[in-house]
């Protein structure tokens, strides 16, 4: 079985974002990329299925400029056997990268497709879904635990507001990715020399035909207001009449 991880190169989760002086976006100039950290245990989750034999090859797919090119090295580095990446300096929006992870999948023909439950740059929780339903494939979201039945069904354990359930899949699926997932592997000196040697399609997005003029305009992005200092109070009155004069949380 195929299996093909899309992947998504963001700001690194430990970089403190920074908004433009325009407010038209956050500061992405000289900053530290990296891979998506929801995107890694897809990854290592595909690695996994391969080391079990259950999958037989994995295809990293990024979307994005040429610097994508390194994070896709990564998730080869990771174990993944080759990667894709299709190539564009625009802005791409979900429902646009969706269409485009269809196209390469109908030519990839993969049995599974596993992506990140979401970005950390834009915290949209989308792409998964809408892939699913332009494939109409079945889905599992927030995936803490996937497991390959004998019958050729997915099981897929999903963190939900209750707890947790289990839902099981009829193949080819996609499945969202959720963190507690996995524990993504460091990829080892070797296996980064390995990376360098392993097939990269790179192909240009208008070659997909999928047009990817954005659908949504960001107005404005801002900071967070800052918090404001806390104050101690010497009694319990004291500080139930500024909840309820100040605070406004008691009636």
């Amino acid at each position: 079985m195929k299996v093909l991880v899309a992947i998504k190169r963001v700001i690194d989760a430990n970089v403190k974002v920074r908004v433009k002086a325009d407010e038209s976006g956050v500061e992405t100039a000289n900053v530290k990329m990296a891979m998506n950290p929801f995107c890694e245990n897809a990854v290592e989750e595909a690695v996994r299925l391969k080391e079990k034999g259950i999958a037989s090859d994995v295809i990293a797919v990024s979307i994005g400029p040429q610097q994508c090119q390194e994070t896709v090295r990564s998730a080869l580095a990771m174990g993944a056997d080759r990667g894709i990446l299709v190539l564009t300096d625009a802005e791409v929006q979900p429902l646009a990268v969706a269409k485009m992870l269809k196209a390469i999948v109908e030519k990839e023909s993969p049995g599974l497709v596993l992506v990140g439950k979401q970005a950390i740059d834009d915290d949209n929780n989308q792409t998964g879904q809408m892939l699913a339903g332009l494939l109409g494939w079945a889905q599992g979201t927030f995936a803490s635990k996937i497991e390959l039945a004998d019958d050729g069904r997915l099981s897929v354990t999903q963190e939900i507001d209750g707890g947790v359930r289990t839902v099981s899949l009829r193949m080819p699926a996609v499945v969202t990715a959720d963190l507690r997932l996995n524990q993504p592997r460091y990829a080892s000196l070797p296996n980064i020399m390995k990376a360098k040697k392993k097939p990269l399609d790179e192909r240009e997005a208008a070659a997909l035909g999928v047009d990817i003029t954005p659908k949504i305009k960001v107005i404005r992005t801002a900071e967070p207001p800052t918090r404001k200092a806390g104050i101690k109070v010497t009694t319990a009155i004291e500080l139930v009449d500024k909840l309820r004069t100040e605070a406004g949380v008691l009636q």
